[in-house]
């Protein structure tokens, strides 16, 4: 297997290619497949890109057709067909179904570029600075969002310039089990010495994927949404993982029945892995002037192509949901059973998760890295997540067959036995 030329030419910076050391060739739905010949199940799917599965046949089918049209494939924010398309689909499929209302703002194609737009536009709305985060948040690595994520990895790579805009507070479960962290919250918005500038917005995961699949409870979240419109703070919810079904609903808000003032979305909303992403917002925050806000990428007429056929597919009733949540109940039910076996031999470990996007906590984050290099030598893509990256991480296709997903997780299990007995 050649793999010189990329240990010669590609920066330092990589990191997923430091985990799965071997060259790919194809893929197809959940499985890869490396220029040796060899498959192996994924559970990774791009970081949560690919909740579609790789090289989804409908899809590919509506890009294909497409492109064999001549459609326009780079707009800028010119109309095209697609973009009318698309929107429509969003309308009927997704919006008026869940009693929303929502504008579309097209950024460039980036989770990070969704919520670069979105806080700076809470601050125009607004007139005020400050964005509260929380702990473990991530949100991105461009120096506005970067503000709002936690990770001391990502925040000590900015060469020493001072991340601005944002304050932090505890999440869900930060202080412990009994602790609600909103308590806090109140009490320093009522507290005009407690040292918070007035925020324009709050920006939260539902669940923190990199942060190690901490989930806010529907309660916190009920909570959280009151605050916001009690003391007049924009509700952002970053659904760019968590969001396009990975939590069992297409919204990950949807299992606390919020509406957010604002949504970011990216990963698998192409359906396809084809970069794409966009801001929600209430009408009566469009407050942007015209070229305000912009990026050369904003049209990429492709996602939309796929964007739309994966909505049309997958969404136009409730058969796909209900099979995510099949699905994540097996997962569940196996990481729990894992969680408990690394417990009783000396490795406290605890499984959390919502949906299909479940983790299991070992503590260290050695185990992790052990655990998930033993299931890569025996055929199963699955990486860590977590301020150590103690979290064994699940972000399979939510398309994966029923014989992979056992299949992976069979996997998982024999490599969890080979780390407690030290093989």
């Amino acid at each position: 297997m050649q793999t010189q030329t990329f240990e010669r030419m590609e920066s330092n910076v990589r990191t997923y290619s430091r985990s799965f050391p071997v060259v790919f060739t194809k893929a197809q739905n959940a499985r890869l497949t490396d220029e040796e010949g060899r498959e192996y199940i994924d559970f990774l799917a791009g970081a949560g890109t690919l909740n579609y599965g790789h090289n989804n046949a409908h899809l590919k089918e509506a890009m294909i057709d497409y492109l064999a049209s001549d459609g326009v494939v780079h707009g800028l924010d010119m109309w095209t067909k697609a973009k009318r398309d698309y929107f429509d689909t969003l309308n009927e499929l997704i919006f008026k179904p869940r009693g929303l209302d929502y504008k579309v703002h097209l950024p460039g194609p980036t989770g990070t570029n969704a919520v670069e737009a979105a806080i700076r536009l809470a601050r125009v709305a607004k007139g005020r600075h400050n964005i509260v985060t929380f702990t473990n948040g991530f949100h991105g690595v461009t120096m506005g969002a970067l503000a709002t994520t936690g990770n001391r990895k990502f925040r000590e790579a900015t060469g020493g310039i001072p991340t601005q805009g944002a304050s932090f507070l505890p999440y869900d479960g930060y202080m412990g089990e009994h602790a609600d962290t909103l308590d806090y919250f109140e009490k320093l918005l009522g507290d005009k010495s407690g040292g918070l500038d007035i925020p324009a917005a709050v920006i939260v995961e539902t669940v923190q994927g990199e942060g190690g699949i901490n989930v806010a409870s529907i309660e916190w979240l009920k909570r959280l949404e009151s605050i916001c419109r009690e003391h007049d703070l924009l509700l952002i919810i970053d659904d760019i993982q968590a969001g396009c079904g990975r939590t069992g609903k297409f919204f990950s808000f949807e299992h606390a029945g919020i509406k957010p003032d604002m949504v970011t979305n990216s990963k698998s909303l192409s359906g396809f892995g084809l970069p794409f992403a966009h801001v929600l917002m209430r009408p009566e925050l469009d407050q942007w002037k015209p070229g305000q806000y912009n990026g050369t990428f904003r049209g990429f007429n492709l996602a939309m192509v796929t964007a739309t056929a994966a909505l049309k597919k997958y969404w136009s009733n409730d058969t796909f949901e209900r099979d995510v949540q099949r699905k994540a109940r097996i997962v569940e039910e196996r990481f729990q059973t894992l969680a408990k076996r690394l417990s009783d031999n000396g490795m406290p470990a605890t499984e959390r998760g919502r949906g299909l996007m479940r983790g299991i906590d070992v503590v260290d984050g050695d185990i992790a890295d052990a655990i998930t290099g033993k299931a890569f030598e025996h055929g199963l893509i699955i990486e860590t997540s977590g301020q150590a990256g103690e979290v064994v991480k699940c972000l399979c296709p939510l398309t994966i067959s029923d014989e992979d997903l056992i299949e992976g997780l069979d996997i998982l299990e024999k490599s969890v036995d080979a780390v407690i007995s030290g093989r």
